[in-house]
């Protein structure tokens, strides 16, 4: 059993690469093998989101708080709240992030296939973003 104290794992400022705005992430959950799980606390201030991106064992999303917006390829940009649970299956190609208004975080869930828990893509762009 390992027990990780609150603030013994530093905050992470979200890479440019694959953010846009301001994104910041508190790691939760870090296995080794052979688990494959791995988490975050992922807090988006207002207009923040990922880049498209895909997870090749999927992603289970938890919010925590605030309202946040998630859409697939070729689907709606979906609202979504504390409360609720988003699950993207395994190559999905999707984004997440906060609405333009309001900051939200969610725990994010997935695990690792051969080392690789995600596969970042082109960032989605403020037309895109805007619905």
């Amino acid at each position: 059993m390992d027990i990780k104290r609150t603030g013994s794992t530093p905050s992470n400022k979200g890479p440019a690469d694959w953010f846009t705005g301001t994104v910041r992430i508190d790691p939760l959950i870090q296995t080794s093998a052979p688990a494959r799980v791995a988490g975050a606390s992922v807090t988006f201030e207002p207009g923040a989101r990922t880049a498209w991106h895909t997870h090749p064992l999927g992603q289970t999303l938890i919010v925590t708080a605030g309202c946040g917006w998630a859409q697939r390829s070729g689907g709606p940009v979906e609202e979504i709240h504390p409360g609720d649970v988003v699950w993207i299956s395994p190559g999905e190609k999707h984004w997440h992030g906060a609405s333009p208004t309001t900051a939200m975080t969610h725990i994010a869930v997935q695990e690792q296939l051969d080392g690789k828990v995600v596969e970042w893509m082109e960032k989605v762009s403020d037309e895109q973003y805007r619905r």
